[in-house]
């Protein structure tokens, strides 16, 4: 059985572009919101990855991170951010949050696909291990 990822952004080209590049590997399961991606996982849906922006158009920004990281229920799930965001503040709030990589976009897909491969096949991955992977 293939590895599930939840991919979550606004944008229907990077949605896309998420699902053509690590559909052939996993099954990628994607939503254009926070709202739609916490009701998914409230289906009892616990994906091996989330990848997603810190920047959603129904909530704050950081919102939808601060909230998997910090649940019983899915902060054991590793989260991946992607964003337009200034470097900077992306890495201090990745480190805060315990985010294990992030990219900013535009991002290479090679380097995006090689970390989500290393995160997912390493069970006992850290932040430290591909944090600020862009």
């Amino acid at each position: 059985m293939k590895k599930q990822i939840l991919a979550i952004d606004d944008s229907k080209a990077i949605r896309f572009l998420l699902q053509t590049v690590l559909g052939k590997d996993y099954t990628v399961v994607t939503a254009s919101d926070g709202c739609s991606a916490m009701y998914w996982l409230s289906k009892r849906n616990l994906p091996d990855l989330i990848i997603t922006d810190a920047q959603l158009p129904d909530m704050q920004d950081w919102e939808l991170i601060e909230q998997l990281t910090s649940s019983g229920i899915y902060r054991d799930i590793p989260v991946m951010v992607i964003s337009s965001l200034d470097k900077a503040q992306v890495d201090a709030k990745c480190a805060e949050f315990g985010v294990v990589a992030n990219f900013t976009k535009p991002f290479n897909p090679v380097d995006l696909i090689n970390a989500v491969q290393r995160i997912i096949n390493d069970t006992r991955v850290s932040p430290a291990i591909v944090a600020h992977a862009s």
